[in-house]
């Protein structure tokens, strides 16, 4: 973390903790409010078609919000370890710039094209 300044780290907490806030946010409005849920016509298999798709989908979400909520805890650990913005495969500062645009990365940009290069063979 040496080669970030503190107001950079600052900057990148916030953005971590806004992402944070935002998801919490959308998971609880998205499993309190069941009103965007209208049933017209049909019957009762066509309800539950319609209740076990907004289920799927609600998992889906929670599924990839979860995910990313853990990174986002990740990350904020490895600030407070001081750790944070060193790539985990190298071992090379990942530039201030690419942490902006994803603060969850654990990896430089080098490292991360090679791991979807060998994802994709």
């Amino acid at each position: 973390m040496h080669h970030l300044t503190q107001d950079q780290v600052k900057e990148l907490k916030e953005l971590l903790l806004s992402m944070r806030e935002k998801i919490i946010k959308s998971a609880d409005e998205q499993i309190k409010d069941p009103s965007n849920v209208t049933f017209e016509g049909g019957d009762e298999i066509d309800r539950a078609n319609i209740e076990t798709e907004r289920y799927i989908q609600l998992q889906r979400v929670k599924t990839r919000e979860l995910k990313l909520l853990r990174k986002i805890d990740y990350a904020l650990a490895k600030m407070e370890s001081f750790t944070y913005g060193v790539c985990e495969n190298c071992g090379k500062e990942i530039p201030f710039e690419r942490l902006k645009a994803r603060p969850v990365t654990t990896m430089c940009i080098n490292c991360k094209e090679l791991e979807e290069e060998t994802e994709n063979e």
